[in-house]
C-alpha cells in the first residue's frame, strides 16, 4: 500500500512542496522580528544570538545530514527535515521566551540541513540532472506566489495576535511532512543494502568523494568560495536592514503607521517585484536561465547585489533605500535557481547531496564568522559603516563568476 501512495509525479510533488514551504516560511518570518521584540522582549544582543544559534546549527549538521541523504534515503531526509522545521516554528510561537526561541532555532536549523541538498538531489535523480534547471526556475515562481499569499496572511493574522501566524506556520510544515511521507516517491535512488552497510566507512567514503569533487572541479570550487563570501556579508545585512528601515518615519496608511503593517507591505512588494522580474527574465531570455555555463548572467546579478547593498547603506531617503534593498533581493532571488542547476550539472548522483551541502555549509561558516564582527562594527562605527562593509565584502563575487571559463568538458 505504501508504494501505491508514493506515485505522485516528482515535478508536481517538488513544486507543491516548495510552494507550501514558501507559504509557511512567509507566514512565520514576515513579522518574526516584530514578535521577537514586542512579545518576547529580546534585546539587540539576544537577537544576534538567535541568528548565530541558527547558523551554528546549520554549520554543524549540514554535512552529516547530507551524507545521510546520499546513503539512506533522500525522501526520508526531506520528510524528517520538514517535520523538524515545523516543530521549531511551533515552539517559538507557543513560547515567547529567549530560551524557547533559541531551542526553536536549533530545531529548524537542523531540520533545514536535512532538506538542504537532499530535495534538489532527489529531484535530479527522479527527472534527470539535465531537466532540473527549467523545473527550478518555474518552481521558484510558484514559490514566490506562496510567499505572497503567506505574507498577506501573516499581516492579517498578526493584527489579531503576533504569535498566531508563527504557530500556524509550524502546523502547516508538520502537515506538509506527513503528506510528503505519503506521496513523495523515490524510485531512482539506490540505497546501500543492509548487509553491506558499514556505516562509518560509507560515511567517510562519501564525505571524501564529495570533498574531492569540490576541490578538483573549478565550478564547484568557485561556488563554494562564493557561498562563503556571500555568507560573510549576508548575516549582518539580514539583521541590520530592519534596524535602518525602522529608523525612518513611516507614513500613515489605513489610519496607522504600525511597523507590523509596514513590514507586511514591504515584504509583499519585494516578493511581487521578484516574481515579476523572474517572469520577465524567463520570457525574454530563457536560454540564459538554463545555460550550461551561465557565468555571465550570474556575474551581472552579483554586481547588482553589490550595488543594491551599497546604495541601501548610503541613501538617507526611505523610498530610495527600499528600492536599493529590493534590487539586492531581486538579484539574489533570480541567481539562486540558475546557480543551483549549474552546481547539480557538475556533480554525480553518488555525492550530489553531499556536495550541495558543502556549498550550504560554506555559507553558514561565512555567516557565523561575519555576523558578529559586522554587528560589533555597527555598535562602534555606526549602522551605515557596517552596511557599507557588508556591501564591500560582496565585491569579489562578480569577478569570481566572470573568471570561470566555459570548460571543454563538463
Amino acid at each position: 500500500m505504501g508504494t501505491s501512495y508514493r506515485s505522485a509525479d516528482p515535478v508536481r510533488t517538488y513544486r507543491t512542496y516548495k510552494t507550501v514551504w514558501s507559504f509557511c516560511a512567509a507566514l512565520c518570518f514576515t513579522l518574526s522580528a516584530v514578535y521577537y521584540v514586542r512579545e518576547a522582549g529580546l534585546s539587540p544582543l539576544q537577537l544576534v544570538l538567535v541568528g548565530t544559534t541558527l547558523e551554528l546549527a546549520c554549520f554543524l549538521f549540514e554535512i552529516p545530514t547530507g551524507i545521510v541523504a546520499d546513503l539512506y534515503s533522500r525522501r526520508l531526509s526531506v520528510v524528517i527535515g520538514v517535520a523538524l522545521i515545523g516543530c521549531g516554528f511551533l515552539l517559538q510561537g507557543l513560547s515567547p521566551t529567549f530560551v524557547a526561541i533559541l531551542g526553536a532555532q536549533v530545531l529548524w536549523g537542523v531540520g533545514y540541513t536535512f532538506t538542504s541538498g537532499a530535495d534538489q538531489a532527489w529531484l535530479a535523480d527522479e527527472i534527470g540532472a539535465d531537466q532540473v534547471a527549467a523545473v527550478l526556475v518555474r518552481t521558484q515562481q510558484f514559490g514566490l506566489g506562496g510567499t505572497i499569499l503567506g505574507t498577506v496572511s501573516a499581516g492579517a493574522l498578526g493584527l489579531l495576535d503576533l504569535s498566531l501566524p508563527i504557530k500556524l506556520s509550524g502546523v502547516g510544515m508538520i502537515v506538509l511532512a506527513v503528506l510528503l511521507g505519503m506521496f513523495m516517491r523515490e524510485v531512482n535512488f539506490q540505497r546501500t543494502p543492509v548487509g553491506e552497510r558499514e556505516t562509518f566507512k560509507h560515511m567517510a567514503d562519501t564525505f571524501k568523494h564529495g570533498l574531492a569533487v569540490a576541490r578538483k572541479r573549478p565550478v564547484v570550487r568557485t561556488l563554494v568560495l562564493i557561498s562563503l563570501i556571500a555568507g560573510l556579508s549576508s548575516e549582518a545585512f539580514d539583521r541590520l536592514w530592519q534596524v535602518k528601515i525602522l529608523s525612518f518615519e513611516f507614513p500613515t496608511v489605513f489610519g496607522t503607521s504600525d511597523p507590523a503593517l509596514w513590514f507586511t507591505m514591504l515584504g509583499l512588494v519585494g516578493t511581487l517585484l521578484t516574481l515579476i522580474s523572474s517572469l520577465i527574465l524567463h520570457k525574454l531570455s530563457p536560454e540564459r536561465l538554463t545555460a550550461t555555463h551561465p557565468n555571465g548572467v550570474l556575474a551581472l546579478l552579483a554586481l547588482l547585489q553589490v550595488v543594491g547593498v551599497l546604495a541601501f547603506a548610503l541613501l538617507g531617503n526611505l523610498w530610495l533605500a527600499l528600492a536599493a534593498m529590493w534590487l539586492r533581493s531581486i538579484a539574489d532571488a533570480l541567481s539562486w535557481p540558475i546557480e543551483s542547476a549549474w552546481l547539480n550539472r557538475n556533480v554525480e548522483s553518488r555525492s550530489r547531496a553531499t556536495v550541495i551541502s558543502f556549498v550550504s555549509q560554506a555559507n553558514a561558516i561565512g555567516q557565523v564568522a561575519g555576523g558578529p564582527p559586522l554587528g560589533a562594527l555597527a555598535g562602534r562605527a555606526g549602522l551605515r559603516t557596517a552596511l557599507v562593509a557588508s556591501g564591500l565584502l560582496l565585491a569579489p563575487i562578480p569577478a569570481l563568476y566572470a573568471r570561470l571559463r566555459t570548460p571543454a568538458r563538463v
